[in-house]
Order: structure tokens, then sequence, then C-alpha cells
């Protein structure tokens, strides 16, 4: 009782550092002062990792999740009157909404096209990036969700509303997927207290909080057996960014062989061919920014990829080398994910698996891109990993488009490398110690 008391004393106090902290953020971007953000955001994590191994080292039962998910609330509530400093996307955000309120295809113009003169105002319109050359870059379930923030209110703080509320219903799917694991429902701390959703969701208001909510629902469709659904949401998740559709193979688990069951592929390419019906009529257009993202942030040329380019600092490789190296990686994963046990709990570790190699291979260039990350490596921990998702505040320091200062990536990335060798080494040892324990076991 005593140490359960302790526990509860400590994250208590840990809740209110976090509080304080998010406050000091939240100034520190009105005085648009970036070292001291990120200063602030390094120490929240090193406050999350405390929580996380109280929490992790749970054998009985906890502190309530009222303590956990009230803070979590708390910690939303102060980020969420955060101002447009980190990023502007959230311009593109309102700017799209209502470009389709007013009845046009988002995808059909740039911002400064003539055609929509009319919509322009003097807060957002002046401050959406690429406005004069790029259209927008969001699929289609983004864009939908865009109109649905307009009908609330076409501010930044309405869009912030919305995708925290998603956010939430995210939260509600990660408890459940614990619960199926049996795993206490309070490592949903290992989410719901890390500053990056907390800064990219309700400080940015990124719609990255939908690819979290998306992502869990279709783990949670696919770990209560519901595989149908489990493409539906995964389906949606990739309509609102792309990166999530490397979990697929974790969730497609026919039930005789991994190529008979043609309700899950079908339930899939259903959903995203509904989705994209709305905005056809601009034909490949609707694909957006795409191809001109890839360009501008040197994806084409290769150097925007972390490890090509440190390879490249010794020897000259080609693009293509590096993508058939990261083709064949992820390949060999999905096929692990596809032959994986039937127990429906075996997709978490896989899913968890494909979203970081994906993510360590393309390398991106900011720090939201990490958000579902957080919630995928709550339904599935691994400790090195973790590293990407604290460490990715450092994205923000002397950022260039289509560039990634070297001490940022050898930090970010190669930190994350380093931490796969050290347990790459400790399971090994451990292997091998529990080789030799049995062994003298066996000739005693």
């Amino acid at each position: 009782m005593g140490a359960r008391r302790a526990r509860s004393k400590l994250l208590v106090t840990l809740a209110g550092l976090l509080l304080a902290g998010t406050a000091g953020g939240v100034a520190a971007q009105f005085n648009h002062d970036l070292p001291a953000f990120v200063t602030v955001a390094f120490v929240q994590g090193a406050i999350w990792a405390v929580a996380a191994a109280v929490v992790l080292r749970l054998r009985d039962r906890g502190p309530g999740l009222t303590l956990i998910l009230g803070t979590a609330a708390l910690l939303r509530l102060v980020a969420l009157p955060a101002p447009v400093f980190l990023s502007d996307d959230i311009n593109r955000y309102i700017w799209d909404g209502r470009v389709q309120a007013a009845g046009i295809n988002p995808y059909r113009y740039i911002p400064t096209a003539s055609e929509l003169e009319a919509l322009r105002d003097p807060l957002i319109f002046p401050n959406i990036n690429r406005s004069n050359y790029a259209p927008t870059i969001y699929p289609p379930v983004a864009q939908m969700l865009f109109l649905a923030a307009n009908r609330i209110g076409g501010t930044a703080f309405a869009v912030k509303l919305v995708f925290v509320t998603i956010e939430a219903a995210g939260i509600g799917a990660l408890i459940f997927i614990l619960r199926a694991a049996g795993r206490p429902p309070e490592q949903i701390l290992l989410y719901a207290w890390h500053p990056l959703p907390l800064w990219e969701i309700a400080g940015s208001g990124h719609v990255d909080a939908a690819v979290v909510t998306c992502a869990t629902l279709a783990l949670a469709a696919a770990v209560s057996g519901r595989r149908v659904w489990s493409a539906v949401a995964l389906a949606a998740a990739t309509l609102v960014k792309f990166f999530p559709l490397v979990m697929a193979p974790a969730l497609w688990r026919p039930a005789r062989s991994n190529f008979a069951d043609w309700r899950w592929p079908a339930a899939f390419i259903a959903v995203i061919v509904a989705a994209y019906l709305p905005y056809i009529g601009v034909g490949l257009r609707a694909l957006g920014f795409l191809s001109g993202y890839v360009a501008e942030e040197n994806l084409r040329s290769g150097s925007g990829f972390w490890l090509l380019e440190i390879a490249r600092s010794a020897i000259p490789v080609p693009l293509a080398a590096y993508l058939a190296l990261a083709a064949s990686v992820l390949t060999g994963l999905a096929i692990g994910a596809l032959c994986r046990r039937p127990e429906p709990r075996a997709s978490l570790n896989w899913a968890m698996a494909l979203g970081t190699a994906a993510l360590f291979f393309a390398s991106p260039h900011y720090p939201w891109y990490f958000v579902w990350l957080v919630a995928l490596l709550t339904a599935a921990a691994w400790w090195p990993a973790w590293w990407l998702t604290l460490s990715a505040v450092l994205l923000y320091c002397d950022h260039k488009t289509g560039n990634v200062p070297f001490w940022v990536g050898f930090t970010l990335y190669g930190g994350f490398v380093i931490l796969c060798v050290v347990d790459l080494v400790r399971r090994t040892v451990f292997n091998k110690n529990s080789g030799a324990r049995r062994a003298i076991d066996c000739a005693t």
C-alpha cells in the first residue's frame, strides 16, 4: 500500500511538472523563442520518460485512469491557445476547408488563383505556405475533415478543437488495444503524456490526429477480429497521410491463407475509391502537390534521405540502390507480418515494426510525421524507437526546406541506429546467458 501511494504521489508531481512545462512552451511560442521551446520539449520528454518507467513497472493496480486522462486533458487545454508559430500548415487546412465550403474542388486551383480571389482574407490567405505555386497536398479524408472544421468555425482554434476531439477517440481506441493485449490501461500514459502529440496536435493543430485515430481504430478492429473494419479504418488513415499504408500486411490476415480472403483488400479499395469520387473531376490533379513535394524535399535526388546522404559522404551510392534496400527491408517485414501467428494481437508488433522502418528510411524532415509512431509504440513498445519520437523536436532547429542539419540528423536517426545496435547486443547476450543457464540446469 505504501509503494502504491508513493507511485501515485510521484505521478501527481510529474503531472504538475508537465503542466508547468506546457505553460512555459506556450509562452516561448508567443515570444517566438524557438530554442526555449525546444529546451522545454526536451525537458518534458525526460519527465515523460520517468512517468513511463513508473507505469511500465506496475505489477498491480496502479494509479487510476482518472489521474492520467485528466492530466492529458489539462495538458491539451493549456496547449490549445498556442500561436501559429512552429508550423503554418493549419492555414492551409483552413483555406482548403473554405474553398470546399464555397463549392470548389480544393485540388483545382492554387491559393493565388484569380478564381479564388473572393475567398481571400487578411489573416489566413497571406500566411498560406507555397500559396503561389502549390495546390493542396492533402488526400481526400483530410480534405473532408478540413471542410468539417470549416463548418464549426474557420479559425485555427476551431481546427485544433476538432483534431483534439478526434485524438480523444484515438486514445479511447488505444485503451481498448491495451486491455485486449492484457496490459494495464494505465499504460495509455505512454501516449497521453507524450510531448510530441501534445504540441503537434493541441499546440499546432496538425491533421496527424486523424492518422493516430484511424490507425489505432484499424489496430483495435484487428485485435478484436473485425478484419473488414480494420481495412476501412486503415484506408481512412492512408487518405489522411499515406504513411499508414505500410501497416496493411500486419492487418490483412485471411482465414486460410494470406491470399484467399478478398474481403479485406476489397473493403480497403472500396473506401479509397469512394473517398476520391467527390474530387475526381480534376483527374490526376487530385493527387495534389505530391510530386512537387517529393522534389522540394530533395527526395527525388536522394539527398533528403538521411541514411543515403550519410553513405554518400563516403562512397557514391545511387538512389536506386537505397530505394532497393528500403524496399527489401519493408518487403521482408511484410512477409513476416503476413506469415504471423493467427493470434490477433500479433498484428500490433508487426504494425509497429513496419511503421518504424518506413519512417526511418523516409527520414521525415518535420516532427509531426512521428506522432502516429507514438500511438504504435504505445500499442507495441520497442524502446529504441521511442528515441525517434522524443528527439523529433530537434527537426525544428535550423531547418530549411528539404534539408536537415547534420547534427540534427545524426542525433535523431543516428541515435536510433546506435540504440538499435545496443538493443541487438543486449538481446544476444541475454539469449546466450539464458542458454548457458539452461545448460547448467540440465547438467546438474
